[in-house]
């Protein structure tokens, strides 16, 4: 009914083909993430901190603006 012969063909072809491809796409993605950004991921960080510098200035705008339409208004939040 069982033979554990049949199950010898699957381990064998993953143990030659499946196990060292993911190894070794494991270790190269291991090395690419211990080399840090790349050069468009740093153009991107570098553009997300510059428009979140922005938001902050819009803020800081629009609480001053608030402060001198509606002083009390901190307090209702």
């Amino acid at each position: 009914m069982f033979d554990p012969e049949m199950l010898m063909a699957p381990f064998i072809i993953f143990m030659l083909i499946v196990a060292p491809l993911w190894l070794i796409l494991h270790y190269r993605s291991k090395k690419q993430v211990s080399q840090g950004l790349s050069e468009h991921e740093h153009r991107q960080l570098i553009e997300l901190a510059s428009k979140a510098e922005k938001m902050v200035e819009r803020v800081e705008t629009l609480e001053t603006l608030l402060d001198q339409e509606s002083p009390g208004w901190r307090r209702k939040v």
